[in-house]
């Protein structure tokens, strides 16, 4: 019989519960659903303004890429989950004050929604194009023709989804650097960021990427004054959420926050995307793929640090 001394009564291995069971699939589920829902909130919108052929990238050439990401997104979600052949029971119940049931009926319905957004550009984009069963000429004519109406829905889904990929870390009230009602919005803004650059990237048009620029340093703005006002609001609140704030202000996560998010990520993109709108020659992919950078380290940094804070006052 082994006798053992208990210290302190906080984390005892294999008796307190413990959290840290989240790895790199949830982070790259959340980056995925944020950047489509970035893409196809601004193609649902340049469509209700009536802008598709000056932004023919955002509209028309973006949205392809969102199916693909949005499958890859929820097949990292699957990969994480414990009883995976039991992942169709989300859709057996709706529980409105649950973020996971919101999440799961929202991608139930803009999956397929992507899907045909892409669809009913197939013909315009590759002349050639057949798509061989009448039936799909069919829903590709209805698709056409209540365009409109679909880029609302886009829209409404894309806020639903991007707003939930926060809200899913908020849920959890035992962490926190999660609790807080700041994640929801800071996560929407950080995802149509990220959807604006890929539209940026994609686009050959300098009016296009004009606007693009524009739009993008607004939310790079909002996102910055964001994250100071989640910082000051921890530093304001309990010691335990001034410890969580602490992780990003001389704690272990300082350097790959401050570097990778706040410089990299918005700081340095926002002023090539200055320089570019005054004149000066800024290759589009440089401030494009920092932003995207940026957005996948703000996930990953975000679901590693909230998930060692913890409770103990």
């Amino acid at each position: 019989m082994n006798e053992e001394l208990f210290v302190s009564g906080r984390n005892i291995p294999n008796i307190d519960p413990y959290l840290n069971i989240w790895h790199w699939q949830i982070p790259i589920y959340l980056y995925l659903g944020g950047l489509a829902a970035g893409i196809m909130f601004f193609a649902g919108y340049f469509t209700v303004m009536r802008k598709e052929k000056d932004m023919e990238a955002t509209v028309k050439w973006a949205p392809f890429l969102v199916p693909g990401v949005l499958v890859l997104g929820l097949f990292a979600l699957f990969l994480d989950l414990k009883h995976q052949l039991y992942f169709w029971r989300l859709y057996t119940t709706i529980r409105f004050e649950s973020p996971m049931s919101w999440g799961a009926w929202t991608l139930m319905l803009i999956t397929p929604l992507s899907f045909v957004w892409a669809a009913s550009y197939m013909k315009e984009l590759f002349p050639k194009w057949d798509w061989k069963f009448n039936i799909l000429n069919k829903v590709e004519s209805l698709a056409i023709k209540y365009r409109e109406f679909l880029a609302w829905m886009m829209m409404l889904l894309a806020i639903v989804l991007g707003v939930y990929t926060g809200i899913l870390l908020s849920a959890f009230n035992a962490r926190p650097l999660w609790n807080t009602s700041i994640l929801g919005p800071l996560f929407l803004v950080s995802g149509l960021s990220t959807g604006l650059a890929t539209a940026m990237w994609m686009s050959k048009s300098k009016y296009e990427r004009k606007v693009l620029s524009r739009l993008d340093l607004i939310m790079i703005f909002v996102e910055l004054f964001l994250i100071i006002h989640l910082l000051m609001g921890f530093l304001a609140a309990s010691e335990v959420q001034i410890e969580a704030a602490q992780l990003f202000l001389g704690g272990e996560f300082t350097a790959v926050f401050w570097s990778f998010v706040i410089i990299l990520g918005l700081a340095f993109p926002a002023t090539l995307e200055i320089l570019e709108l005054r004149g000066y020659h800024i290759p589009v992919w440089i401030p494009a793929l920092l932003i995207l950078i940026g957005g996948l380290v703000f996930r990953f940094v975000m679901v590693e640090a909230g998930q060692i804070t913890r409770f103990l006052y």
